[in-house]
């Protein structure tokens, strides 16, 4: 698969704010690719974002979808419930007692991109059914799984997919693992890289911890096609991320992989609300996301890093301010001088 791009840098799609259509479009301008994150929007909100989009932009722009996982065992999740009950009556806040089943709007996400499509389509915590994969190509749409090993890169391949985003085990926010009990792999991304190279001839994404010219050239010659960076854009002028999830990257130290949030694995800057619950989050998405969500939003509401899920990569410190643009021709400047 070609990318329609000038510069080979693809803006992550980071779910729940900090992708929005002007950070999708200021790439674009600077000739890489952005995308938006479909992932906790209901499909109304996710078709006003694209129409935004391509009111900012006239280039190639893609989506992310959350492929929906099977409902977990709710023990788990009630003694987790439990265990942050404490916590929620000192916040004033109201855990729910039951979670609904969610599947994300994906049927009426994919109903939309067929009836609007867009140049290219991603997803994270699996892969579509042939079915439904055989349909966005047949509306035009280019289709790239998110892998986390050689086994998972098999399966997508053979779904016929046209690239996959390798995401090593640097990378902010939630790995992409196929299913969600999966411990996620350790190898480290240029190893994955090849590891995944061997199974397959797909064009390759690398994605995690890729905050330099010199991670995102060596990442390229080790065959990756495009470099794809999230943690990166936090700090730009168009990013929808806090002015708390900013102000700690630069000032909390240490990234860890945690379930404490989502029941998902995910990397985030290590802070008291992870130390306190990690070894007790069930892997258990995204009912745990649901649970945890109000803890969440009031320590948002206080500016409390301690409470927040503050998704960062191993390369948080490096994230640039200033406009998406600028960073992006910045960054791959660096690349070309790093060779």
């Amino acid at each position: 698969m070609a990318f329609d791009v000038e510069v080979p840098l693809i803006a992550a799609p980071m779910a729940g704010g900090p992708s929005t259509p002007e950070l999708v479009a200021a790439v674009n301008g600077a000739g890489g690719l952005g995308f938006l994150a479909a992932g906790y929007r209901t499909v109304g909100a996710t078709l006003e974002q694209i129409r935004r989009t391509r009111e900012l932009t006239e280039r190639p722009f893609g989506v992310n979808l959350f492929v929906p996982a099977p409902p977990s065992d709710p023990g788990p999740v009630a003694a987790y419930r439990e265990r942050l009950q404490p916590e929620a009556e000192r916040w004033g806040v109201e855990l729910p007692t039951e979670i609904r089943a969610d599947r994300d709007d994906w049927d009426a996400k994919l109903d939309a991109l067929l009836r609007e499509p867009v140049a290219y389509v991603s997803y994270t915590f699996g892969l579509p059914g042939r079915d439904e994969a055989d349909a966005l190509r047949a509306a035009g749409i280019r289709q790239l799984g998110t892998v986390t090993s050689p086994e998972e890169a098999r399966d997508a391949t053979a779904l016929g997919l046209d690239s996959l985003v390798v995401q090593g085990p640097e990378a902010g926010g939630h790995r992409g693992t196929h299913r969600t009990e999966d411990v996620p792999g350790t190898l480290p991304l240029l190893q994955l890289l090849a590891a995944v190279r061997e199974v397959t001839s797909l064009p390759l994404v690398a994605a995690g911890g890729l905050g330099d010219g010199t991670a995102i050239a060596a990442a390229l010659r080790t065959g990756a096609s495009a470099a794809q960076l999230g943690t990166a854009y936090l700090r730009t002028d168009e990013s929808g991320a806090t002015a708390t999830h900013r102000r700690a990257l630069v000032e909390l130290p240490e990234t860890t992989v945690t379930r404490a949030f989502t029941g998902r694995p995910a990397r985030a800057l290590r802070n008291a609300f992870i130390a306190r619950h990690e070894a007790y989050a069930p892997a258990a998405y995204p009912e745990v996301h649901y649970l945890t969500q109000p803890l969440r939003a009031a320590a948002a509401q206080r500016n409390d890093p301690a409470g927040m899920h503050l998704w960062a990569g191993t390369a948080h410190a490096l994230a640039r301010e200033g406009g998406a643009a600028e960073v992006t021709r910045g960054l791959w400047g660096d690349a070309l001088r790093a060779g």
